[in-house]
Formats: C-alpha cells, sequence, structure tokens
C-alpha cells in the first residue's frame, strides 16, 4: 500500500486516488470503484440479454430505463459483492502480495465499517431491483445464494470460476425477464455461454496470484491448468461463442449478430494468443480487453435489432 494516500497495489493513479475526497477513498475502493473492470463485466451479460430481447421482440431498442438500471444495479451490486469477499477473506488478503492493500486488511476501514456499507449497497441493489416486474425481482433474489458462498468457493474447490461464472452470468438472464417476465431457452444457452466466458477470463485473472495461492492454499483453475492453460482457454471460449451463437440465432439474430460474434471470437482469439502467464501484468491486461469484447457483442445485438 503507498502509505501516503491508502492507494491499492494493483490500482494505482486512478480517479478515487486523484479526485475522491480523502474520508470516501477506502470505501470507493472496498466497491472495485477505482479499477471498475469487474463492475462491466457483470454488467454486459445484462446488457447482452436485454439485447437479445429486442431482437426476439422485434423491436428496434431494448428498453432504455432497463439499460440504465442495470448499469446503476452492476456497479451497486458488484461493490456489494467484492466488500463481501473482502470481508470473508480478509486473512488470506493480508497474505497475498497484490491484496494485502486492500481496505480491510491495511486497516483503512474496519470489519463493522465494511459491514455497513455492504447494506448501504445491497438496499441500492434492492432499490434498483424492484423497479423490475415480480419475475425478474424474484430472479435477481434466487441470485443472492451464489454470490454468498463464491468466496468459500477457492477453498474446497480448484474450480471456483464455475461458481463465479454462475453468479457474473446471471445477468444474461435478467435482461430477458425484465423484458418478458419470463425465460425461454435463448437467454438459457446465453447464459450458459456466459458461463464459459467467465470461467476461460477469470483463469487468465487467476494467474496473477498463482504463486502466493499455492503458498496460502487457495484453489483456482489457474492452478488447475498451469501450463495447458492456453488450450483450455481455447476450449471455453470455443463453447462460449457455439452457446452465444445458438442464443442469438434461437432468437432470430441475423447476419449483423453473426459478424458480431466472429468480431468477439477473433478477439478471444487474440487474448490467448498475447497471453503470458508468467506475466502478471500481461495476465491484468489480457483481462481488462474482455471488456472491449463483451462490447463488441452488445454493438452487435443493438445494430441487429435496430435493422430489422
Amino acid at each position: 500500500m503507498n502509505r501516503a494516500t491508502g492507494s491499492v497495489a494493483d490500482a494505482t493513479g486512478n480517479w478515487v486516488d486523484t479526485l475522491a475526497p480523502i474520508w470516501l477513498r477506502p470505501y470507493l475502493r472496498l466497491a472495485r470503484l477505482d479499477r471498475p473492470i469487474g463492475s462491466w463485466l457483470l454488467l454486459i451479460p445484462c446488457w447482452w440479454s436485454s439485447a437479445l430481447a429486442a431482437v426476439a421482440a422485434h423491436a428496434r431498442t431494448p428498453s432504455l430505463a432497463h439499460i440504465v438500471l442495470f448499469f446503476v444495479g452492476a456497479f451497486a451490486m458488484r461493490g456489494a459483492g467484492c466488500t463481501w469477499n473482502d470481508i470473508v477473506d480478509r486473512d488470506l488478503d493480508a497474505a497475498v502480495e497484490r491484496t494485502r492493500s486492500r481496505p480491510i486488511p491495511s486497516g483503512q476501514v474496519s470489519l463493522a465499517q465494511a459491514a455497513l456499507f455492504l447494506v448501504l449497497l445491497a438496499l441500492i441493489g434492492l432499490a434498483v431491483l424492484m423497479a423490475f416486474n415480480r419475475f425478474a425481482v424474484a430472479l435477481g433474489i434466487a441470485s443472492l445464494g451464489i454470490v454468498a458462498v463464491y468466496p468459500f468457493m477457492k477453498r474446497i474447490t480448484y474450480w471456483p470460476q464455475i461458481v463465479l461464472g454462475l453468479a457474473f452470468s446471471w445477468g444474461a438472464l435478467m435482461g430477458w425477464a425484465a423484458a418478458f417476465g419470463s425465460l425461454a431457452l435463448p437467454p438459457l444457452l446465453l447464459y450458459a455461454g456466459s458461463i464459459s466466458w467467465v470461467i476461460g477470463y477469470d483463469t487468465i485473472y487467476a494467474h496473477q496470484d498463482r504463486e502466493d495461492d499455492a503458498l496460502i492454499g487457495i484453489k483456482s483453475t489457474a492452478l488447475l491448468f498451469g501450463g495447458r492453460t492456453k488450450p483450455m482457454l481455447a476450449v471455453f471460449y470455443s463453447l462460449a461463442v457455439v452457446l452465444l451463437a445458438a442464443a442469438g440465432f434461437t432468437a432470430g439474430g441475423g447476419i449483423v449478430f453473426a459478424l458480431g460474434l466472429c468480431a468477439f471470437a477473433v478477439h478471444l482469439a487474440w487474448q490467448i494468443a498475447r497471453l503470458d502467464i508468467t506475466d502478471p501484468d500481461n495476465c491484468l491486461a489480457v483481462f481488462k480487453s474482455d471488456r472491449d469484447a463483451g462490447l463488441i457483442l452488445f454493438a452487435a445485438l443493438l445494430l441487429d435489432a435496430a435493422l430489422r
């Protein structure tokens, strides 16, 4: 940790460190607003699903209100999830070089303060959720169990990325549910494809902490795959593309969606080619590029709907 500013080791020089009021900075760091990539990756499946629903409904655009609500909700619930994760992992974070500067292990906030902040973020998320129909509200609440157990999975399985995929991909169901008040085959296929995508990109992310995780007994697909990471990424990313293709085409997607999906697939292939699992900075950069991949596919779905 930079003791002068309290900044977190892997998120220096951001707007939180330079512009936010000093008293607020630890809470913004808890919510990961100093590094919002995770919030974007939580949001993107929501936007995919909303755009997919527009394609299926032959609407020119998804609901703008839904797009905005998902944006607010994703950032609030990502913050809540990270705060919960940091509460549960506070002792483990203190033992890992990259995470020991986080607000709780570094003493920037107390456990009680973090818990109160978690409640505040959860209430914001609930307020957003209540703006949707009853089916979507119930579906959103159902995701909380997965979020609650995720921090414990890395202690018991080498596949915590699957559980993260279940949580981070939930938005693939929510956008469709918000539009139609029900589920169908396309959002289920979208959900499965997003899970496979998450497993891939979070494996890349986990390679940053591979050595520390091995020393303290934390499990991940990065440790499980090791030198086989690139071929395993090819498997999961290929599965993601196939499932996303099935989702789009069963919803009525056309040539624009197909071209966007091809661009998405090329981006994932580029990630695999560029990845160097021995270089943490490279792993972080490749991981962050998944926001671009997700937005490419979202743009394709939007354009496909608009041109009908």
